[in-house]
C-alpha cells in the first residue's frame, strides 16, 4: 500500500465553463488539423502549410498542451503563478459565455489534486522554459499562437478527475522520472 506525502499533491479548481472552454479550444484546434485549416478541407495544407492531417503539424499544441500540465504542477513558482492566472481567466471567460449562452452560471466541477513537480522535475521543467525563452524569436508566429492555445489547454483540461487527470499525472511523473535519471545518470554517473 502507498501512502501519500501531505506536499506531493497541489489543489486547483476548474469550473464547468472553465472545463468547456478548453474542451471547445482542444476540438477547434483538432477540427483545424483534421481539415487542414486555411486550405478549406481539401488538403491543400492547414495553417503551417502543412497537408492535412499531418501529425507534425499538432506538435506545438501536444507540447503547449504538456507545458500547461507542468505549469499546474508548479504551485509555488512564477510557472503555477501564470498557470493559476490562465485557469481563473479560462474559467471567468468560460463562465460569462455559459451565462450569455445558456442563462446559467457554472458550477465547480471539481477541485482535483494534481500530481506536485519534485526537485527532479524542477529541472526538467526550468530546463524546458529555459529552452523555449532562448529559442522564442525562432519559432513564426502560428507556431506559438499553438503553443499558447495548448498551454491554456492544459491548464484547464488537467485539473479534472477523468482521463485528463490521468494524462496528467503520467507526464508531472515523468517529468520527475527524467529529471531524476538526469542526475543520477548523467550528473552522478550511477547507473540503476
Amino acid at each position: 500500500m502507498n501512502t501519500v506525502a501531505a506536499g506531493q499533491y497541489t489543489t486547483a479548481t476548474i469550473s464547468t465553463a472553465g472545463f468547456a472552454l478548453g474542451l471547445a479550444l482542444l476540438g477547434t484546434e483538432l477540427w483545424r488539423w483534421h481539415k487542414g485549416g486555411r486550405g478549406g478541407g481539401k488538403g491543400k495544407g492547414d495553417d503551417a502549410g502543412g497537408a492535412a492531417r499531418d501529425p507534425k503539424a499538432l506538435i506545438p499544441l501536444l507540447f503547449g498542451i504538456v507545458c500547461g500540465i507542468l505549469m499546474i504542477a508548479c504551485p509555488a513558482g512564477l510557472l503555477g503563478t501564470l498557470a493559476g492566472l490562465l485557469r481563473w481567466g479560462g474559467n471567468s471567460v468560460g463562465d460569462v459565455a455559459m451565462k450569455w449562452l445558456t442563462g446559467t452560471p457554472s458550477q465547480t466541477l471539481g477541485t482535483a489534486a494534481t500530481p506536485r513537480i519534485d526537485g527532479y522535475g524542477a529541472i526538467v521543467v526550468s530546463a524546458v522554459f529555459f529552452v523555449l525563452f532562448l529559442l522564442r524569436k525562432t519559432f513564426a508566429k502560428l507556431v506559438k499562437g499553438k503553443w499558447w492555445k495548448g498551454v491554456l489547454v492544459g491548464v484547464l483540461l488537467c485539473v479534472s478527475t477523468g482521463t485528463a487527470a490521468l494524462i496528467a499525472q503520467q507526464i508531472v511523473e515523468g517529468a520527475n522520472g527524467l529529471g531524476a535519471w538526469a542526475i543520477n545518470g548523467i550528473a552522478k554517473g550511477e547507473i540503476v
